[in-house]
């Protein structure tokens, strides 16, 4: 009877220890990890040329297709993949919620960030630049967007590291996301779009008379949104990323998406953040 005791008391503590970490955010269920699942539900852009646009129902980009490799690596194929609509203002809580269970959706690691998800990657390291309409020859770069108006997207950091970070006096304009951003720039409501390299290639490859500056002033980390302490998904979807880089098919994806921008893109394997 003692026995019998004891290996109750210890399952009961077992159990109570197991919802003490849980509430407290150290790590997720081992069974919640995205290594266990058959099918995936991933969160993407459904408004970002070249990376994730939404056509009819169907998507497609480059963050698409690195989704597709990656889940393919983890043993879903595509046919038990569902891409789901994620705007930047809502990935955390999507993750959170369980809405979706990874997020390829341009979406820079930040510290702050970190405290909220865990980041498998970058799968690719982007540049902030700007895009101003095709005539416009004065802006050259950042600190020329003085004085004019910028699309700020709900959500999104971009515009921040622009009047915040590097202290230009520029005036925001309020956008529901990029394509909003596109459709305002064409038609004279916004003088610049400043974000992700990427993001603006995409834009340029649509045919609108638009160009980029060319004047990078950061590094965008894209990450892999993972639900807050997936380690062992994490580690698997870096090991996916390796495998990507090493085999060409990053090159090939990034060629298939971005070649007719023109945009010098980068074919390494990025530095990895670490599983946190």
């Amino acid at each position: 009877m003692r026995v019998s005791t004891n290996v109750a008391v210890a399952a009961a503590l077992a159990v109570l220890t197991g919802g003490v970490l849980a509430g407290c955010g150290l790590t997720a269920p081992e069974d919640d990890s995205i290594v266990h699942k058959r099918s995936l539900v991933i969160g993407v852009k459904a408004d970002q040329p070249g990376l994730g646009l939404k056509k009819g129902d169907r998507y497609e980009g480059y963050d698409v297709d690195v989704a597709t490799y990656v889940a393919g690596k983890l043993g879903v194929p595509p046919e038990r993949i569902t891409f789901r609509t994620t705007p930047s203002s809502e990935r955390e809580k999507a993750l959170r919620d369980g809405k979706v269970d990874m997020i390829f959706a341009t979406y820079s690691i930040t510290p702050k960030r970190k405290t909220q998800v865990t980041f498998g990657g970058p799968y690719y390291v982007a540049h902030q630049d700007t895009l101003v309409r095709e005539g416009e020859k004065a802006v050259t770069g950042v600190r020329d967007l003085k004085g004019r108006r910028i699309c700020a997207v709900t959500g999104s950091n971009s515009w921040k590291r622009v009047t915040e970070e590097r202290k230009v006096a520029a005036a925001p304009v309020e956008a529901a996301d990029y394509g909003d951003c596109l459709a305002k720039l064409s038609a004279g409501q916004v003088d610049a779009i400043s974000t992700d390299d990427l993001i603006l290639a995409g834009m340029a490859s649509t045919g609108a008379a638009v160009r980029m500056v060319n004047a990078p002033f950061t590094d965008e980390k894209y990450g892999v949104g993972l639900r807050k302490g997936d380690l062992a998904g994490c580690e698997a979807v870096n090991r996916a990323l390796t495998e990507m880089y090493q085999d060409g098919k990053a090159g090939e994806l990034l060629d298939r998406w971005f070649a007719r921008s023109k945009l010098r893109t980068v074919r390494s394997v990025p530095q990895f953040e670490g599983c946190s």
